[in-house]
Formats: C-alpha cells, structure tokens, sequence
C-alpha cells in the first residue's frame, strides 16, 4: 500500500471527478504512518486537501474519527456507574455553558466526563475561565479524573499528549494548509476527542453567526448533520442544537468574570439567554442518559437541580476537588478586576439593536481574555460587562458596557472595537430565538 495511491483515489480524476470512499485499511495505513513519522507532511496535506473539497461519507469520517481515536490513550471509566454524557460546543464569545450545566446534568444523575479546551482567537475557552479560580487545576491525572467523577457526578480536564495524537498533528497540519474548515475534518477531530474521554452520547451546541465558526445557517447545519450522522455511525446517540451567536452570550465576556455568571446561573438568577441554554442542552443530556423519557422531563429536572441548590453544592464541589477554595470564590465574587478600567457609553438615544459578538471576541483579545497563539498568557481579572443588551432602551451618554484590561495600553484597541461592535437605532428590534434548529441522530 502506498500513501500516493491513497491520495490520488480521494483526489479523483477525470473518470471519478468527486473521489472515492476510503477502506479502513488505507485511512488506518495513512494516519498511522503520519503519527509513527513513515509519512510526511507534504503528503497528508495533499489528501487534506482531497478530502477538503471532496469531502467524506458518514462511515467513512466515523472511521477516520475511529483511526484517531486509537492513536493514543482513551480515558477507562469502566468500574463507575453511567450514564456518561458530554456536550461540546464550536465555541463562542461568552460562552460559559459548560461550567453550569455539567453541575445541573450531574444533579439529574448523569456522570459527566468532559475534556475542555483553551481560548484561541475570538473564542473563549473553559479551561481558562476554570484556572481563573485560584488554585484550580484542569490537568487531570486518569485516576483523578475518575475519582472525581465518581465523587460529584463531572470532571473537567485538559487533552494531555497521549490523548488522540493523531488529532494534535492534523490539526497543526490543517492549520498551516487552509483546511481547518472542512466539514468531515472537524468532525472527526470533535468526535476523536470526545469518545476518548469516554462518553456514551454527546450533546452538540453549534454556534452560528457572526461570533461563530459557522457564520450562516446552512455551514451550521452541515457540521451539526456530519457531527451527528458520523455519531451514529459510531454507536453514539448525538443530538445538535444549532444556537445564535450573533451578540454575546450573556452579560460577561472574561475569564473569573463568567465563572461568577456561572454562579448567578446555579443561583438561578442568571441571565435569560445563558439559562435557556443551558437548561435546554441539559434537558437533551438528561434524555441521552436515559434519567428522562421527554425534553420536557429532562428539563423540570434540570430545573429543580437549580431550584433545590445541588447543582450549586456539586460545583462547588468540584471546585474544592480540583484545587480551588469554594469560600475564596465566593468572597471574591463581584470584586476581582483589573485596575485598568474604561467605560462604552450609548451614542445616542433609541435601543440596542445589536452587539456584533465577533467584534466584542476580538476586543476581548486585546483586553487580554483570549489569545492569538497558544503559548500566549490570559488575564483572568480582564472582560467586560454588558449593561445594555439587545432590546433594551438607552439614553446618549447610558453606560453599555464597564470594560476591564490587562493594562491601560489595551483599553483605546478595545474600545474602538466595541464601538463598532455596538449597533444602536431608533426601532426597537425583534426578539432573537436562542435555539435556531434542533437535528438528532439516537
């Protein structure tokens, strides 16, 4: 077998324009000779680029996701007792969901094994927002992370090298060859990652809009049905939500400032658009692992997790477990920030029409919330406020956004970026549907 034929057979030609499907044997023969260094670069990035524009069939990118998935350590929950249900979501700006809902499924008996990752460009990451809580420590040993899960019901933790290698390596290879966005590659290195940490089913939130990887309904709907068809093909239970991501999710943008959402949400006082969300992807969890037989049951159980204060419990919980001090956490609430502080006033009178949450994400870079490289540090006291969101009535001269940085150099960046981000006129607008399609696959 030979890495050239491989590529030419998915590249296609003039009598097989669109390529053919690869066996097993020949996607198991590429990725493993890529990760054992037999293959070189130049020719995985030709059939990257095959299957770029050819694209792959659900099985076929079910295998791929299965090649990489063995290319590395998976994480045994063997011995614990299920279910075990994750959710990953394409990323956004202020998206915290995770750090809510895997207390409130956990209440709901769900166990909720979750591999996070960082902030890169405009988009947010969990593990930051976590190690923004003092002592916090997100890289798991695999004994620690079933301990945990065993104790609260959830563990978040980092992708340490021997998990799905082969995924670290394309990813880096995408990333340098303009393949990052293709459809059946983003998939499998989701999926990889996903049933490595062990999880039976897996709820998709996939952002759309202009904060979004996927900017328009249709991309959204081609990774939520690739996400979920190559699922199934895996034996996993998938159900996608596609979700706006238009304006940012919430009031806080900031790494210890959505930790402190987080615990408005648990309090059952956050804000709308975060706790529909949260309880809507929990609901479909709770469903998955089998504690609910509807949406609806799901989600009054969901409810009551909030209501009755064990998500709360189980967080803090989690917190105590994984490093950080809970009484510490809460006596910081509402006061850590950073000394730099600038102030976003309405241009003039009339209503929010819009907060562009991409604009707001690489504020939030500048600020010194997310990062363009992965070796750049994040300033867990930097983010911002939201005042005045979508809908809502302003004066010229009302204060929208309290805006904090990593240093007063970042401020003027930021705030020009805001300004633009920050859309004002005189109609008042239609409300915005949280949820904008629901596809499943169980």
């Amino acid at each position: 077998m030979r890495a050239v034929d491989i590529i030419m057979k998915k590249r296609g030609g003039p009598g097989n324009p669109g390529g053919s499907e690869l066996t097993r044997e020949e996607i198991e023969f590429l990725i493993g000779g890529y990760v054992a260094g037999t293959i070189p670069d130049y020719q995985v990035s030709s059939w990257l680029m095959a299957v770029f524009f050819n694209g792959m069939t659900f099985a076929e990118a079910g295998v791929l996701t299965d090649v990489m998935l063995k290319s590395g350590k998976t994480i045994d929950l063997s011995g614990i007792a299920g279910p075990f249900v994750d959710k990953h979501s394409t990323g956004g700006v202020g998206d915290k969901i995770s750090l809510p809902l895997a207390p409130i499924v956990a209440a709901c008996g769900v166990k909720v094994p979750m591999m996070s990752g960082r902030a890169l460009g405009h988009t947010g990451g969990t593990l930051d927002k976590l190690e923004s809580i003092d002592g916090f420590r997100t890289g798991l040993s695999v004994p620690e992370f079933r301990e945990y899960i065993e104790k609260c019901g959830f563990a978040m933790t980092g992708q340490t090298k021997e998990i799905v290698p082969a995924d670290r390596l394309l990813y880096a290879l995408r990333d340098v060859t303009g393949t990052v966005e293709s459809i059946p590659l983003i998939t499998a290195s989701i999926l990889s990652k996903k049933v490595a940490e062990g999880a039976e089913a897996l709820v998709f939130d996939v952002k759309c809009g202009s904060g979004a990887f996927m900017k328009n309904l249709a991309d959204a709907t081609g990774l939520a049905e690739s996400l979920a068809g190559t699922g199934k093909a895996m034996g996993k239970r998938v159900v996608c939500l596609i979700t706006n991501m238009e304006d940012p999710l919430g009031e806080m943008v900031g790494n210890f400032l959505e930790i402190e959402e987080t615990l408005d949400v648990l309090e059952g006082r956050g804000p709308a658009d975060v706790t529909e969300l949260t309880l809507a992807l929990g609901a479909w969890m709770v469903v998955l692992g089998g504690k609910a037989a509807t949406y609806e049951e799901g989600r009054g159980m969901c409810e009551k997790a909030v209501t009755s204060g064990e998500a709360m419990r189980l967080f803090l919980e989690n917190v105590r477990l994984q490093g950080g001090a809970p009484d510490r956490l809460l006596a910081e609430r509402g006061k850590r920030r950073s000394p730099h502080k600038a102030e976003l006033r309405s241009p003039a009178d009339g209503y929010v029409t819009g907060i562009d949450a991409f604009k707001t994400g690489l504020a939030g870079v500048h600020l010194g919330v997310g990062r363009n490289r992965t070796d750049e540090a994040v300033c867990p006291e930097a983010g911002l406020k939201i005042h005045r969101r979508r809908g809502d009535a302003v004066r010229k001269g009302d204060l929208v956004m309290e805006v904090w940085g990593k240093d007063a150099q970042c401020l003027s960046p930021a705030l020009g970026l805001l300004a633009e981000a920050l859309s004002v006129g005189p109609e008042k607008p239609e409300p915005v549907a949280m949820v904008l399609k629901e596809i499943s696959a169980v």
